[in-house]
């Protein structure tokens, strides 16, 4: 993209004709983006193929992969917030490239998704011009930026080529199973177990008799079972057993949003991620992901990759496996007396199964089959509080069924404490006590959760005790500590101790600890039938089907006989058809009753169609679901490698070259992108369903790494103030004015009047969006990169002030000339040898720089450029033995002026390529002394000097330091008071 000559002009810049004004800035910025455009000079080589290096060259040094997460193109543009960790990687990967690495690093776009098909219901436009034209703007603003991005390994997921592929993936998990009894795929960790393996290969165990077939008793040996099955009996066995099937189950249905969502796009307030809509439990027919088959890889594998302990947490709690036990309550009755409960039984899963003399009462959610039949009147012994004021059980859980289906799932777990429930008049055995105790029914316990069953341990667990209290049930404590409980203790206890109370006539833990209690009473569970050991996960299956237009269609018909079947390679890519109305149905936020209605159902020639599919024309319903946009983005790294194959979605030499196990020197055993920047809120959502995804092509044999993202960075984000009015409503921050007062109060006007500030994210409609294009304008891409690197560590979030935006550029201005002469624009710097205290800093900023870049520090970097900068500045005159390391070292943060600087030192080849430069250890022996700068009288930052430092430089070393920069925050300097080496006082004006 080269940029029209018009855009260039700059106004006449004030002052001297060559100084580094943002007019010139502009001027050298774009003119080495078309260049490096031009000589492709950030092209990675691939091994083999078309995509070669600059001038055809194949790779050189270490393959190196580092990717941004995903950007959708919405069509406001950027804001100054989201080039933050864009910056980071583009930084990250101009040092790599420096030190001899091949790297591969592009952005493409995930555009499917809400925005888009919100625009198009509003405007009848169209999601794909949208998208697209939204796409120019992003691509014009990330060039601008100097990123030095591979363009043509850029994609949209909208792409037909990439639909295709996407599409194919789908199909390859459609037409596999999970077998967890076959031997681990090659390369997996030594001692595991289970893969995906191809649906044909079940079929032929099933037809050799190799294996039971599920849902039907008999011995199938020689396939005996399975043979004397219909063909439509034998596809819905192996239909039931696909890692991608249809599925009718409790989903999140958002009659708000007119489409069902996953568990991960559910706020904890029970509301919808986009459009906080209410969102409610209903029973549909959806497609859905056979996840929870790889529940054990995708906990114990995180151990192999190098991400934030945050992120790893978060995905183990999401997927929440649990070692306990399941127990089966038999329901106490008789035919006469309670219908339903004559051969009933309760199952729950518990962790804590050595607690279960303690369990004195139960508690089922409104959903449970239980409930479908109740006693027809209360039991002896049921107390006034139990009942809810009705007069029969019937009544009582009717009326509680009718009041739990218009809460969320949320809203239920929210309303725990407000203890409400009614016994269901069912009566259970405790199989260790012999006792019957009572069946509740409450809001609180999930019939997607578990087994939608609770016992309840009221001595042992404080919201059992809570519910206990309230309705008069009793409390028995089977764990104390050493001592026993105060004889005063009203609570429950939870921590570690010893069984007691916990005896019957065939099995006693008393006196045992937690682990062996659970041992004995595990094994005791299993020798009487009534239950057995075992790992549950708080993980449940992909919910995949989405009734929106902007999505990818399912490669899937509908047979007569309303089976699925893939369609074949041959015609994919399954295109979007057309459609009168781009929106789903949607209902009131709170109609509970709606169903959903999806916009492909409105083309009928697309729907129904007449295909031949290997047996001759026939009739054939296609699904009207799409899917939801997690698809793209599962796999986007892949295809970076070679986004231009039409054999395969990922070529698996390419694959082994860039992600393989061990690909280089800092590779683990798992592989992976080496380097992947993006947000922490993607923790359980795309990064889990990424993870899933490459699992099941690694069993599969199409990818050689274990995993996605070998090494992930949370970056911080960038905030900024925000300005409300007497009303509440948001004013233009940029129109805002800061007043001080004389008794140093600070207060904020806008138009004249007072407005309140606030603190937090940037966006739309607060005000306070700051385009990188006005920085662009008024700084130049350097300063802004410089800014936006230096203002803190990387993975924390710091405010934005457009103020200190100017220290940066001072930087690159003094850099500027420490090599140009402003009034000639010639080249000023000597070729005289460096005096050894130039040589000391030169090689102590080259290591410092260096380690700081290794450990994605960009910003105490670039306080040591600034420190080494600022010794050149004092000398007589600027050796070029020094200065051009440091425009080397600067490249990475400021690659234009880099550049630049670079040519008029005489050099004919772009600074991409050189070398990294390398202290010589000579000089960094030397013995450094710590000075602390104070500004009225408090420390504000220490830094090590040489002890020979003038106090010349000293002051200039201290008034460069970002935290004084920060802490003055653009206040003049009244005094100076230096003591060098150690000190240096600062008194503002």
């Amino acid at each position: 993209m080269t940029t029209p000559a018009a855009e260039r002009t700059t106004s006449t810049p004030e002052g001297p004709r060559f100084r580094y004004t943002p007019a010139l800035a502009q001027e050298i910025e774009l003119r080495w983006q078309d260049r490096w455009e031009e000589r492709g000079t950030f092209h990675a080589a691939n091994p083999d193929g078309d995509l070669t290096g600059p001038g055809g060259a194949r790779p050189a040094g270490e393959p190196f992969f580092i990717m941004d997460m995903f950007p959708y193109p919405s069509g406001a543009g950027l804001h100054v917030g989201h080039p933050l960790g864009f910056i980071a990687t583009d930084v990250t990967g101009r040092f790599r490239r420096m030190c001899g690495d091949n790297v591969l690093h592009t952005m493409g776009f995930d555009a499917f998704g809400l925005p888009a098909e919100q625009y198009a219901v509003q405007t009848g436009e169209h999601p794909r011009g949208v998208t697209e034209r939204n796409i120019v703007t992003y691509r014009r603003q990330l060039r601008r930026a100097g990123l030095a991005h591979d363009q043509r390994r850029s994609f949209a997921t909208i792409d037909p080529e990439y639909v295709r592929w996407t599409q194919w993936i789908f199909l390859q998990i459609f037409e596999s199973w999970y077998d967890a009894d076959a031997e681990a795929a090659p390369g997996s960790p030594a001692g595991s177990k289970g893969r995906a393996r191809r649906i044909p290969e079940l079929r032929e165990e099933l037809a050799a008799g190799t294996r039971p077939v599920p849902g039907h008793e008999g011995d199938n040996t020689g396939g005996a079972v399975w043979n004397a099955l219909s063909e439509a009996e034998r596809r819905d066995v192996v239909d039931a057993q696909r890692l991608a099937y249809v599925d009718s189950s409790p989903v999140n249905w958002c009659p708000g949003l007119g489409t069902v969502l996953a568990n991960e796009e559910v706020t904890a307030e029970g509301k919808s991620e986009r459009g906080n809509f209410p969102v409610f439990t209903k029973n549909l027919r959806q497609w859905k992901m056979r996840i929870t088959a790889y529940a054990d890889r995708l906990t114990d594998d995180l151990e192999l990759i190098d991400w934030p302990d945050k992120v790893k947490a978060m995905q183990r709690n999401w997927i929440g496996r649990s070692h306990g036990a399941h127990v089966t309550f038999d329901v106490a009755g008789t035919s006469d007396y309670d219908a339903a409960g004559a051969g009933a039984e309760i199952e729950v899963f518990t962790t804590r199964p050595d607690t279960l003399f303690g369990a004195t009462f139960m508690v089922v959610a409104p959903e449970h089959p239980l409930l479908d039949e109740v006693p027809a009147a209360w039991p002896d012994g049921t107390k006034s509080s139990w009942t809810g004021g009705h007069a029969t059980p019937v009544e009582a859980v009717a009326a509680y069924r009718r009041e739990s289906v218009n809460k969320s799932a949320v809203e239920r777990q929210a309303d725990a404490g407000k203890k409400t429930g009614v016994f269901t008049g069912h009566l259970a055995v405790n199989p260790v006590t012999g006792t019957h105790i009572p069946v509740f029914t409450a809001d609180y316990v999930l019939m997607g959760y578990g087994t939608g069953a609770i016992m309840a341990v009221p001595g042992g667990d404080e919201r059992d005790h809570d519910f206990a209290r309230a309705y008069d049930l009793p409390v028995v404590y089977v764990v104390e500590p050493e001592g026993g409980l105060p004889e005063d203790f009203d609570g429950a206890y939870s921590g570690a101790g010893v069984a007691v109370r916990s005896s019957n006539d065939r099995l006693s833990l008393d006196g045992l600890g937690i682990d062996e209690a659970k041992a004995r009473i595990i094994a005791w569970l299993g020798e009487n039938g009534v239950g057995q050991g075992t790992t549950t996960y708080r993980l449940n299956d992909w919910l995949f089907s989405r009734q929106r237009y902007w999505g990818e269609p399912f490669p899937v018909v509908w047979d007569e006989d309303d089976r699925p079947v893939a369609v074949p390679d041959s015609m994919l890519p399954v295109d979007l058809p057309e459609v009168p109305d781009y929106a789903p149905r949607t209902f009131e936020p709170d109609d509970v009753h709606s169903e959903p209605e999806a916009p492909l159902g409105r083309n009928d020639d697309w729907v129904n169609v007449t295909l031949d599919l290997g047996d001759g024309p026939r009739r054939y319903r296609r699904d009207t679901n799409t899917m939801p946009n997690w698809a793209g983005s599962c796999w986007y790294y892949l295809r970076y490698l070679d986004p231009a194959d039409t054999e395969h979605a990922v070529d698996p030499a390419l694959e082994r070259y860039w992600m393989g196990p061990r690909h280089n020197a800092s590779s683990g055993a798992a592989g992976g992108v080496d380097l992947y920047i993006g947000g922490v809120e993607h923790a359980v959502l795309h990064l889990l369903y990424a993870r899933f995804w490459h699992k099941v092509l690694f069993d599969l044999g199409y990818v050689s790494s274990l995993e996605p993202f070998g090494k992930l960075f949370n970056q911080g984000y960038i905030q900024a103030f925000a300005y409300t009015d007497a009303r509440g409503a948001y004013v233009p921050a940029a129109e805002v004015i800061e007043e001080k007062a004389a008794d140093g109060s600070v207060r904020f006007t806008w138009n004249g009047e007072p407005v309140n500030q606030e603190y937090g994210k940037i966006g739309k409609s607060l005000k306070n969006v700051v385009s990188p294009d006005d920085m662009y304008e008024a700084y130049g891409a350097d300063t802004f990169r410089v800014y936006e690197m230096s203002m803190g560590p990387l993975d924390q979030s710091r405010p934005w002030n457009t103020r200190d935006v100017v220290g940066s550029q001072r930087f690159l201005q003094r850099l500027w000339r420490n090599v140009v002469n402003e009034e000639t624009g010639e080249t000023t710097v000597s070729d005289d040898e460096p005096d050894t205290g130039t040589l000391r800093a030169l090689h102590r900023t080259i290591a410092d720089v260096r380690a700081e870049m290794e450990g994605m520090r960009p910003n105490t970097a670039i306080a040591k450029l600034i420190t080494l900068n600022n010794h050149l500045t004092g000398l007589d005159s600027v050796p070029r033995a020094a200065i051009e390391p440091l425009v080397l070292m600067t490249a990475p943060v400021a690659p234009h002026i880099a550049e630049e600087l670079w040519e008029k030192l005489g050099h004919a080849e772009s600074l991409a390529h050189e070398p990294f430069p390398v202290a010589d250890p000579r000089y960094l022996v030397a013995d450094t002394v710590t000075c602390v700068v104070q500004i009225k009288g408090k420390v504000r930052a220490k830094f090590e000097v040489a002890p020979d430092i003038s106090e010349a430089d000293l002051e200039a070393v201290a008034l460069a330091e970002p935290n004084v920069i920060r802490f003055l925050d653009g206040a003049e300097v009244r005094k100076v008071i230096v003591r060098a080496p150690k000190l240096v006082n600062i008194v503002p004006a």
